[in-house]
């Protein structure tokens, strides 16, 4: 079996995460999602993440949960394989009820911009020159 990176988001609407997300052009799979949790597919076969309920998430764990719309602990980051893709992405988040916490970085040898999703994630999507 090949390595996976799978990780878990507590969100407080699961159907209107999934609507989100579904907007960007991510998939979902049925086989692993029921009322509590969806398996988002990101890069299919390696990237996934498990979109979860509070309440299930809150089962899993024996601390409090973070409320990413006021504290951060992570920044998603996902690379694209143009700075048109990031730019897309980024106005596909927006038009789903996304916001960009930040204008565009231009570097030359690497594009980046960022969205917050609606339980308050952060996700930022970078382009990378071959030549860098």
């Amino acid at each position: 079996m090949n390595k996976q990176i799978i990780f878990n988001l507590a969100v407080r609407d699961l159907d209107n995460s999934r609507a989100f997300f579904t907007a960007l052009g991510f998939t979902f799979n049925p086989q692993y999602s029921s009322d509590s949790a969806a398996f988002m597919n990101i890069v299919d076969g390696s990237i996934h993440a498990m979109l979860m309920t509070e309440a299930f998430f809150k089962s899993l764990i024996d601390k409090p949960l973070v409320d990413a719309r006021e504290r951060n602990e992570v920044i998603i980051c996902l690379s694209c394989e143009s700075r048109e893709e990031v730019d897309g992405l980024i106005a596909k988040a927006v038009a789903a009820g996304g916001r960009t916490p930040h204008p565009p970085e231009d570097h030359g040898f690497m594009y980046d911009q960022g969205f917050e999703d609606l339980d308050g994630h952060l996700w930022n999507l970078v382009w990378m020159a071959p030549q860098a």
